[in-house]
């Protein structure tokens, strides 16, 4: 199938941009990698009345170190990030993830901000900027705003951006260098949406107990899930195989999976608990082997 008649801008300028937007009205919609709106607009699923091209807008393609932090522009192609050395020092779980988002076909025309502003339940990207504590900034005809990432996913495909903003940017705060991390998931085939998917970030104190600790599910809600009683569970103590367990067990508890036609509810729920354990053991290994 073909599209729906639209119409079609290529603004060179974030501000071009998000004024252009503004006079479009509700209708129109962004595209940048055009991965996941194409195949729906294709399949007459997604029928905008224009679509605004972010690719012609250099700004928003970038990976800036900063002092207490890590700063990425919407734009950034995911296969940047996946071969970047700068990623790979300052946000590790990035490279864990992204051989899992589809095929580097895909991803070398995916955006970090398209992938994002369409919190698909099952996207690993969005279960990393959980995990990461990531700041996603806005840009409208109003000025910039920024959004925790737990107030930019708002819900099923839905986020707080409102028609007339852009994801312009997101910012990771850092972490321990020595922080561990971890990524699983499960789907049928490589490169398929993940049925239930997993994301852990670890750090050993000084003690060698759990000072920092992040457990993210995906395919199991609304969108990611931070598992706060597991994490609660998780710090303070010494890391191994009971924890592990007693956290997974905290999983169960938390999520709340949906039956659909690729997996029912009870299987999403035993999976994200097989897979939280897995995860945390592969953050663990990897802090404390930071000591060695």
């Amino acid at each position: 199938m073909k599209p729906a008649t639209f119409d079609y801008f290529a603004p060179t300028s974030r501000r071009e941009a998000v004024a252009r937007l503004d006079s479009l009205g509700p209708e129109a919609r962004v595209i940048a990698g055009g991965q996941s709106l194409i195949p729906a607009m294709n399949m007459r699923m997604a029928r905008p009345s224009a679509l605004v091209d972010l690719n012609g807008i250099a700004q928003l393609s970038f990976i800036d170190e900063e002092p207490d932090g890590l700063c990425i522009g919407a734009m950034t192609r995911q296969r940047t990030l996946e071969r970047s050395a700068t990623i790979g020092r300052r946000a590790k779980l990035f490279h864990l993830a992204l051989p899992h988002v589809a095929h580097f076909q895909i991803r070398n025309r995916g955006t970090l901000g398209g992938s994002i502003a369409q919190n698909d339940p099952a996207a690993e990207l969005p279960a990393v900027l959980a995990a990461l504590d990531a700041t996603v900034t806005l840009s409208g005809a109003a000025g910039d705003r920024d959004l925790k990432w737990n107030e930019f996913f708002c819900g099923i495909m839905a986020t707080a951006a409102e028609p007339n903003e852009i994801v312009s940017s997101i910012y990771l705060p850092a972490l321990p260098p020595d922080t561990g991390y971890g990524l699983a998931e499960v789907s049928r085939r490589h490169g398929d949406f993940a049925l239930v998917g997993a994301a852990a970030a670890l750090h050993a104190g000084a003690d060698a107990t759990i000072d920092l600790a992040r457990l993210v599910l995906f395919g199991v809600g609304e969108g990611p899930v931070r598992v706060r009683q597991a994490e609660k569970k998780l710090h303070g103590q010494p890391g191994g195989p009971d924890l592990w367990k007693e956290a997974a067990k905290l999983v169960a508890r938390e999520i709340k999976p949906a039956d659909d036609l690729h997996a029912s509810a009870v299987y999403r729920r035993e999976v994200a608990v097989v897979l939280a354990e897995r995860v945390l053991r592969q953050a663990w290994e990897e802090a404390i082997g930071y000591r060695h």
